[in-house]
């Protein structure tokens, strides 16, 4: 490849949108080592991890392979962890619910795991600004084995007022399923009874993957 044509000189010349999912990630990667080229590495990382979303909560182990070590992979999670954290820079702290998007970006971003689902709240006080962001469970693929009173008791040592309920879908689809909806019912119902009104349920897939139980009707 021409030195003029290559992903680090393009990006400097023309800014990241000139380039490909791969070929940022072939910058992140740096010089290839003798017997591997850089962009057909990050092509190999992102066809196993099923495109670019598949790197959000991917492990160390998954990354490094042959033209790949620890430091290489190190940049790669660096870079993740940089978007995670700009993502929160992005999270209102005032009225969190005035920008869904950004809330639900925030929480892909800081929760997703590939092999585990993920259960928390966004808790706010009266004025529905935000108190905290808690993850509550990790579970299996299949569910996360959680009750209405944990999520509950956090909130009220946390003194707060309503509640965001969130969870993943390691499967990347965030279709609710029959027991989405009936825990949501419960919680929406335990919450009345102490208090803490339950705003929205999401549930996510990815980046650009979620669902809100409260616009689908489900309590």
């Amino acid at each position: 490849m021409p030195p003029d044509e290559r992903p680090r000189q393009r990006l400097l010349r023309s800014g990241g949108p000139s380039l490909s999912d791969a070929e940022i990630l072939a910058v992140l990667l740096g010089n290839g080592c003798r017997f591997v080229c850089t962009l057909e590495l990050a092509r190999e990382i992102l066809d196993e991890a099923g495109g670019i979303e598949g790197l959000i909560g991917i492990r160390p182990a998954a990354l490094q392979r042959r033209g790949l070590g620890e430091a290489k992979a190190a940049s790669v999670l660096a870079a993740l962890e940089l978007g995670r954290r700009l993502a929160h820079v992005d999270l209102p702290e005032r009225e969190p619910l005035s920008r869904p998007g950004a809330v639900a970006r925030y929480l892909v971003l800081r929760y997703t795991q590939r092999d585990q689902e993920i259960m928390g709240a966004i808790y706010l006080d009266s004025r529905h600004r935000l108190i905290a962001v808690s993850e509550i469970y990790r579970g299996t693929l299949s569910r996360a084995a959680t009750e209405p009173r944990e999520v509950l008791k956090e909130g009220l040592l946390r003194g707060a007022c309503s509640l965001v309920l969130f969870h993943t879908h390691p499967s990347r689809d965030p279709s609710p399923s029959l027991e989405d909806l009936a825990f949501t019912r419960r919680m929406a119902e335990a919450g009345d009874a102490v208090g803490i009104r339950l705003l929205d349920h999401l549930i996510l897939g990815g980046t650009r993957r979620w669902v809100s139980l409260k616009d689908r009707g489900a309590w």
